[in-house]
């Protein structure tokens, strides 16, 4: 079964049969706008498998819209009913080049502000309003934020693997591609594991349905020395990474951070869940492993108290969730100012619209590490024209005028979104002892 309007039937196509309530800014009726905002579209698309949220921002020049991505794969109906709902009749007339009064108009009328199902439906404006605004300059996207500080960005791939062994020859495959950056991920003999594929289980369709447990024993007493193995192996010619998913608490983690010094890691990612980032300072001045942390954050304000410090060594930004470029280049700032390096989140689920939005942050931010880069399906390059594809270990822009991904919708259709919760069993991760873990 299929979501509602699979595929990429659009919502919001036209103002809505009412009158706008909330009238654009004084200063658009003053001065007059060259452009104005006809409709806010959304579709829904999956030639990944995972959903894509796209969001469209149409103006009355004809031909000229901006893409942005608003994708919440746990959550996509909610975050389309914001835009559909209640984002698309506050934009329409507006002056698409007001995309900061626009974007803190939509963060205030929730009054309830922040979480993830509002920053995804921010994100997914904002970067369209941001690509609207390079096309209509006719430049790349990067060119808006102060133009490059690199040629590239540099990327970082997956493997994983049963053993230390077979990790290492994937490890120096991947360094044979050209990349210097690779995330490594270990499975647990009988345990659910994160990045693995089958994880420890004989049936690895048993590990997708959630039906073996996560094991934190088994983890720290496994995975510590399989890394610490695959340096061994590999030597220090490549940067390793590592993510634990936020499946510690504090005390496991510190265990961790322990046992795995020796691997000389890169950094860790996601030692801890976002509820327990309080404990951070201590375990980042107790151990010499960098830090990373950020996917699952959606407001700013989470970033600055582990800023301050700081008590982190990477940001990893995932920008539709933080609500767009707009917040994203303001944490970056701030990254740049406490000697915090930025490694932007990037799987597969967040879609090239957001990946090309990202990489421009990355390639004008003197701030940047490391970008993940998701390697996608050939339907992916289809559905969207411009996909940019790592090249000898880096991620290099489009120098068309906005972002440089388009959307082919006839495309688009051949691949409709799975029905409400498929996505959502990956996460429905236990225990041994039966209780809820974190994914």
């Amino acid at each position: 079964m299929a979501l509602p309007d699979a595929g990429t039937d659009s919502h919001s196509d036209t103002a809505p049969a009412g009158p706008v309530l909330l009238a654009p800014a004084p200063w658009v009726e003053e001065r007059g706008a060259a452009v104005r905002i006809t409709a806010v579209r959304t579709f829904l698309t999956a030639p990944h498998g995972c959903p894509h949220l796209v969001v469209r921002v149409e103006t009355d020049d004809p031909g000229l819209y901006g893409l942005g991505c608003a994708s919440d794969p746990q959550r996509t109906l909610a975050v389309r009913s914001v835009l559909d709902d209640y984002v698309a009749p506050l934009l329409v007339g507006r002056d698409p080049d007001d995309i900061e009064d626009i974007h803190r108009l939509l963060l205030n009328s929730g009054y309830w502000r922040g979480g993830s199902v509002t920053g995804n439906a921010l994100g997914g404006v904002d970067v369209a309003l941001w690509d609207l605004k390079a096309k209509r300059l006719g430049v790349p996207l990067h060119s808006l934020f102060g133009g490059r500080v690199r040629a590239f960005a540099e990327a970082y791939t997956h493997v994983d693997g049963q053993d230390a062994a077979e990790i290492a020859d994937k490890v120096l495959a991947a360094r044979e591609r050209g990349y210097r950056h690779v995330r490594i991920q270990a499975a647990v003999p009988g345990a659910d594991t994160y990045g693995t594929a089958g994880g420890g289980a004989a049936d690895p369709r048993a590990v997708h349905e959630r039906r073996v447990p996560w094991d934190s024993g088994g983890y720290l007493r496994h995975v510590p020395p399989v890394l610490t193995r695959v340096r061994e192996l590999v030597g220090d010619d490549v940067e390793l990474l590592h993510d634990v998913h936020e499946r510690l608490d504090p005390r496991q983690a510190r265990e961790f951070l322990r046992r795995v010094e020796d691997a000389r890691m890169y950094f860790v990612e996601d030692l801890l869940a976002p509820e327990d980032a309080g404990h951070f300072k201590r375990l980042h001045d107790a151990s010499p492993v960098p830090l990373a942390v950020g996917e699952l954050f959606h407001d700013p304000a989470q970033f600055t108290a582990l800023l301050a410090g700081p008590d982190i060594d990477f940001a990893r930004i995932r920008v539709p969730t933080l609500g767009g470029l707009t917040p994203a280049r303001k944490v970056a700032a701030m990254c740049e100012l406490r000697g915090v390096r930025l490694a932007p989140h990037g799987p597969a689920d967040v879609s090239p619209v957001a990946q090309a939005a990202t990489l421009a942050m990355d390639i004008s931010s003197h701030a940047f590490g490391v970008q993940e880069a998701a390697v996608f399906k050939p339907p992916v390059h289809e559905v969207y024209p411009g996909t940019v594809v790592a090249e000898g270990g880096g991620l290099r822009p489009n120098e068309s005028p906005g972002h440089g991904v388009d959307f082919d919708e006839a495309a688009a259709r051949r691949y409709p979104v799975p029905e409400p919760l498929a996505h959502d069993r990956w996460a429905l991760l236990r225990n041994t002892d039966g209780s809820v873990q974190r994914p």
